[in-house]
């Protein structure tokens, strides 16, 4: 009998239990399998399957563009499979695998209670990534690995009055031409309120004034805010995703807004709770050049519950009484994603702070 520890092995994947599944949360338990099938009768020292969760930052700065890098760790977690259960061992201690049989081992184990993780992510200079990997260990030689990532998604609290209710503001800024006082603009805004789903619109109701020499022109972005930091250093990037502007205002004049719109597009979440990698998303409001702009800024998150007032009605009329978590409605959502007229909200504006113009 010959026993073959070099070829290699037909089938070695790590699968999850709930494949369709598009996200897990805190507590939660993620559980799979690992297969192996031989070529040929070979043999196998152990079998065991890690998770790992970190979020990590890397980038150049500095005056000779020197590498700085950071990690954060989340997940640990490792487990020895038990292949005594279904495979015999030979005289050297070793388990043997029996050719084109297909073997399957089942692991699992439990996220951390809410509040130790935050969202998975992938950006320009960092990410936040959770994974399962498996290795099998053989004599001799070394172990072969295979790994599958599994995305993580922190529920948020949506019921917060400061969500729901409207957000108003108004500032006034001084012009100068030379040194010399020239005037000033004033807005003052309101939209009737801070939480909003992906592709719904923002309903701006603002009053512009110009008294300054020069033409001005209001505008209003969504503005991405993505923040890294390694090593106590720190690299921004900003993108604007969205925009609208109004007329031309000339001096002594003024202009209206009444339920101008700009819609959410769709974005990545708000990450929340990590501390090397933080992303934020704005609407901002300016009028004139970028020297006379005024700005008024929101955050967005992903609480996946309707925030219109017609969905809050409903939700207050049900059986219930109460809404549904945030993570059993995204999993309803999957559940019913290959229904037509299905349209799963994805996204709120949220301020971490009470608006104020800047």
């Amino acid at each position: 009998m010959v026993l073959s520890s070099v070829n290699k092995m037909k089938v070695f994947q790590l699968v999850f239990s709930d494949t369709g599944r598009s996200f897990y949360s805190s507590g939660d338990k993620v559980s799979g399998s690992v297969r192996l099938e031989a070529a040929q009768l070979c043999k196998v020292s152990g079998l065991r399957v890690s998770a790992a969760g970190c979020a990590r930052v890397e980038h150049r700065g500095g005056k000779n563009r020197r590498s700085r890098s950071q990690e954060v760790e989340y997940l640990k977690y490792e487990e020895e499979l038990r292949l005594e259960e279904q495979l015999t061992r030979d005289s050297d201690g070793c388990f043997l695998l029996q050719p084109s049989k297909t073997y399957s081992f089942q692991f699992g184990f439990e996220l951390p209670a809410p509040g130790r993780l935050v969202s998975s992510y992938k950006g320009k200079f960092g990410y936040v990534r959770y994974y399962a990997r498996a290795v099998l260990d053989r004599p001799s030689q070394h172990a072969l690995q295979c790994e599958r990532e599994f995305e993580v998604e922190e529920p948020l609290d949506v019921n917060r009055p400061d969500l729901l209710a409207p957000a108003a503001a108004s500032k006034q800024k001084k012009v100068t031409c030379l040194f010399i006082p020239d005037g000033q603009v004033s807005i003052t805004a309101q939209i009737d309120r801070k939480g909003f789903c992906e592709g719904e619109d923002i309903n701006i109701s603002a009053k512009f004034e110009n008294t300054c020499s020069r033409i001005v022109v209001p505008k209003a972005a969504i503005i991405a805010k993505h923040l890294y930091v390694a090593d106590g250093h720190s690299k921004v990037l900003r993108q604007k995703l969205s925009a609208v502007r109004g007329n031309h205002i000339i001096s002594g004049m003024c202009d209206m807004w009444q339920g101008k719109t700009i819609r959410v597009p769709k974005l990545k979440p708000s990450l929340l709770g990590c501390d090397i990698i933080k992303v934020d998303y704005a609407l901002m409001r300016q009028v004139g050049g970028e020297k006379h702009e005024i700005r008024r800024k929101l955050f967005l998150l992903p609480p996946d519950l309707p925030a219109h007032p017609r969905e809050r009605e409903a939700d207050a009329g049900a059986a219930s009484g109460h809404r549904h978590h945030p993570v059993q409605r995204r999993r309803q959502q999957d559940e019913q994603r290959e229904q037509p007229g299905r349209v799963p909200e994805q996204l709120v504006l949220l301020p971490l702070s009470p608006p104020q113009l800047q």
